[in-house]
């Protein structure tokens, strides 16, 4: 969700209930440009807030130069002051799977343990292996996942030149409203991954330059996306079942589109089981 319309993109997903106080919206318009001052960004994105029991933290993006690759990620607990977080490694993703547990805390240095078993495949206490992970890593780890799996960008709000650098195109003017009603031009904005293998038919529709992601419709399984129009259908707001509380927006028509995530970080695993 770009800062530079950001009250105005909060009003158009506040039918999820998601929203925030005449305070915060303040304090993060006048961050947001401190921000992007001092890092030099090209935009700051308000990514979203993770619920915590003692306490929320609210997330931010910056893009340097590729929309796609070149983010770095802050949190803050007050939306003045932000702190920057570590990109997640394989490491990270794989000890915040076995020792992270139940909500968030709100402290970054709350440290969540787990025992493991050693190497010698022995149960005695002595061969047991404590692991330890921060809450710091974890919120890494959860921004991470969520970006990679349900981050959300309207077919053709992003261009990619031929050197492989991923731009906002300037000439995208948004979708019409039928081509809003089909998830098939809803991409997700992360490297593709498997991309499915089209016909000769379907390859003549296609444009290389903005068609080098992976379409909503293609996820698995069939009903995770919430597709539907607010606001007198002047709105397309689409939902995420997998990570509840992604809440994508794109006003037909108009190069205005943008996604946030209000949410306790936990991902909805029983949803094959609710379809």
């Amino acid at each position: 969700m770009d800062s530079n319309s950001l009250c105005c993109s909060l009003d158009l997903v506040a039918g999820s209930g998601y929203t925030l106080s005449v305070e915060h919206r303040a304090a993060l318009q006048t961050s947001f440009a401190i921000l992007k001052k001092n890092y030099k960004f090209n935009r700051v994105l308000f990514w979203g807030k993770l619920l915590g029991l003692n306490g929320d933290y609210f997330i931010a993006q910056g893009n340097e130069g590729d929309e796609m690759k070149n983010k770095k990620t802050f949190y803050s607990f007050n939306c003045v002051e932000w702190h920057l977080l570590g990109p997640a490694t394989d490491a990270m993703i794989e000890a915040v799977s076995k020792a992270a547990r139940g909500r968030f805390m709100g402290d970054p240095s709350h440290v969540y343990e787990c025992r493991r078993q050693g190497e010698g495949g022995g149960a005695t206490k002595e061969e047991d292996v404590p692991m330890q992970v921060t809450e710091e890593i974890r919120l890494a780890v959860t921004v991470h996942q969520i970006d990679e799996e349900v981050s959300v960008v309207p077919r053709g709000a992003f261009i990619k030149n031929p050197q492989g650098l991923v731009q906002t195109n300037r000439s995208f003017e948004g979708l019409s409203h039928t081509e809003a009603q089909k998830l098939d031009n809803f991409f997700h904005f992360t490297e593709p991954k498997n991309l499915k293998k089209k016909s000769v038919h379907e390859m003549a529709d296609l444009d290389p330059s903005i068609d080098f992601l992976n379409p909503l419709s293609d996820d698995i399984p069939k009903g995770c996306w919430s597709l539907q129009f607010e606001c007198g259908s002047n709105v397309c707001v689409i939902r995420s079942l997998w990570w509840l509380g992604l809440t994508f927006f794109h006003v037909p028509v108009t190069p205005r589109h943008g996604y946030i995530y209000m949410g306790d970080g936990s991902k909805n695993v029983d949803l094959p089981f609710m379809l």
